[in-house]
C-alpha cells in the first residue's frame, strides 16, 4: 500500500492519531515507537501491518513488549 493511499484509508476510518504519528516518523520526530506484542497498533490486522511496516520505511524502530510490561 503507497502512503497516500494508507493516509486516505486512515482518514477514512478516522485514524487521525495515526496518520499525526505518519507525519511526525516523514519529519524525523519519531525514533522508536513501542507497542504491546499482542494489540498492535491497530485492530485491522492489514493496516497494522501497513503502518508499521511504512513507519519502519520512515527509520521508525518498532520495540514490542510483552502486556506485562506496559
Amino acid at each position: 500500500m503507497n502512503r497516500d493511499t494508507l493516509v486516505q484509508t486512515l482518514q477514512d476510518q478516522k485514524f487521525d492519531e495515526v496518520v499525526e504519528l505518519i507525519e511526525e516518523a516523514e519529519a524525523g520526530d519519531i525514533e522508536e515507537l513501542e507497542l504491546v506484542d499482542s494489540l498492535g497498533l491497530l485492530r485491522d490486522e492489514t493496516l497494522n501491518d501497513a503502518v508499521i511496516n511504512y513507519l519502519k520505511e520512515q527509520g521508525v524502530e518498532i520495540i514490542y513488549i510483552s502486556k506485562e510490561e506496559e
